[in-house]
């Protein structure tokens, strides 16, 4: 899904996350007003399965882990984290990279893929790309029909991953900006145009490699500062 501009999406990663604190309503919205064309959030379940928006699987200075309180025991707790319902309505005008966060090495690791069936029923029709970290997650998202995409981790060489990741129905594959260093960059992304996937990085804030990757022709940067991105790229 390429940019009508031909520019890379300035995906914030968890919102405007330099400027606010991460994966709030208040980093989401201030997102859009610094120029993002989408959010990244991550998907976690509470004890009740209610879906909200948190990167780890705990909160600072809360003694349970997330999946062990109910949506009411962690609004308690936490009342910043925000459901994915309530977070994908602060991101309206604005597509959102969904990632649902699915580690067996975390206390809520999901063998059941609990989370992405629960998007699945309750939100293919929103204006979202599934991703993760979990091949078999991002999977089953793709196997439903949602758009996804699958995150690889920078001991990969996403030139050796861009044709299964297309195979699998990714419309993105989404490595660290820096397996693109140097002259591999080039083939990576001539890797990625073979397969038909969309090459977009984590996570940049620094203005020369954004100007770099954009040369170089990702399809999205994700960064936590929006605004620098905006300025390097050209967006009003």
């Amino acid at each position: 899904m390429p940019h009508p501009s031909g520019r890379p999406w300035i995906i914030a990663h968890r919102g405007a996350s330099l400027q606010a604190p991460e994966n709030t309503i208040e980093s989401f919205r201030l997102a859009a007003e610094l120029g993002a064309d989408a959010v990244e959030l991550d998907a976690r379940r509470t004890a009740d399965n209610v879906l909200i928006v948190h990167h780890y699987d705990t909160v600072p200075g809360v003694d349970l882990p997330i999946v062990a309180m109910t949506r009411s025991e962690l609004a308690d707790a936490a009342p910043w984290v925000p459901d994915l319902s309530d977070a994908l309505e602060a991101c309206v005008g604005m597509w959102v990279d969904v990632e649902v966060k699915n580690d067996p090495r975390q206390s809520d690791w999901d063998p059941e893929d609990v989370v992405t069936r629960a998007i699945i029923a309750g939100y293919a029709a929103a204006d979202i790309v599934v991703t993760s970290f979990n091949p078999r997650s991002a999977a089953v998202a793709a196997e439903a029909g949602l758009r996804t995409g699958l995150l690889i981790g920078r001991g990969i060489d996403p030139a050796d991953a861009a044709a299964a990741a297309a195979e699998a129905g990714h419309e993105m594959l989404l490595p660290h900006f820096s397996t693109l260093a140097g002259n591999h960059g080039e083939h990576i992304i001539a890797s990625g145009i073979r397969a038909g996937i969309e090459i977009a990085v984590w996570t940049v804030d620094d203005p020369k490699e954004i100007s770099r990757l954009a040369e170089l022709g990702v399809g999205g940067i994700a960064t936590n500062a929006p605004d620098i991105a905006a300025a390097v790229l050209g967006v009003s």
